[in-house]
């Protein structure tokens, strides 16, 4: 059975570089995970993606030897259990607040006895070059689960998810976080503040051998939180790169309007 290299990784305590995969096109993620990323998550949270397409992306970044992740739309065991059986490589789950919601990930992840993932489905197996039958035997070796901090709830009781256990990182989602630190009358958090709740979070994880993830915006900031000591980190996504290298073009040329990237 092929390794997790990601999950390998980051128990070793070395860092880790992928991006978010919002398209949900498989010709982009079969360009994308032929360039070194060591994994690739597909947004089933907020894109357009089904399981139809996901498999098919699944497929295509672990033929390339990219890791294929999966950021499930919420903490529900059918959907972690779906996109396992269907040949994700591991799961990102978001908004994770509480020791409960953090046992239920990890267990929906995990075939028993150490969880309660049910026994099925055949092309997990094709992703990580073995037979079903190797496959249950050694895929809670081989899952990477990643559990997302992304509420001001889950920095108050971080030590108490931290300890829960058997997920490899957590990851911050930068914007629903600081959305969630808004004052009533909608006024936004300063940079100041939300720098002190990220360094919180990242020492809270170096304290509990959980490798701190983050999600940058541009490849400048990436190398800024591997620097600060974060070890799975984002950079982007498809739809940023597109825009990004398509507005620079535009630029050139004397044309564009005004950053629309920016937006997305």
């Amino acid at each position: 059975m092929r390794q997790n290299q990601t999950k390998a990784t980051l128990a070793e305590g070395k860092p880790t570089v992928g991006t978010w995969l919002s398209l949900a096109n498989w010709t982009s993620a079969r360009f994308l995970s032929r360039l070194g990323f060591d994994w690739l998550t597909l947004d089933l949270e907020h894109s357009q993606a089904d399981l139809e397409n996901a498999a098919s992306i699944f497929a295509t970044c672990a033929d390339q030897g990219c890791i294929a992740l999966a950021r499930v739309p919420s903490n529900r065991h059918d959907h972690i259990k779906r996109v396992l059986d269907i040949g994700a490589q591991g799961v990102v789950v978001p908004m994770v607040n509480s020791v409960e919601e953090a046992k239920a990930a990890v267990k929906a992840c995990l075939y028993p006895p150490e969880g309660d993932r049910s026994v099925g489905g055949s092309l997990h197996a094709l992703n990580f070059q073995t037979s079903s039958a190797e496959y249950n035997a050694r895929a809670n070796r081989e899952i990477l689960i990643v559990l997302q901090c992304e509420h001001r709830i889950a920095v108050e009781n971080i030590d108490a998810i931290l300890s829960v256990g058997g997920f490899d990182a957590l990851f911050v989602g930068p914007n629903d976080l600081a959305a969630s630190y808004r004052t009533p009358d909608g006024k936004s958090p300063s940079g100041e503040e939300m720098a002190r709740v990220h360094q919180t979070i990242l020492e809270a994880c170096q304290r509990h051998g959980i490798a701190p993830g983050f999600h940058a915006m541009t490849p400048e900031e990436g190398k800024m939180r591997l620097e600060q000591g974060w070890r799975f980190v984002a950079v982007a996504s498809d739809l940023r790169f597109m825009l990004d290298g398509a507005e620079a073009a535009l630029r050139a040329t004397g044309k564009g309007n005004n950053s629309a990237s920016a937006k997305y």
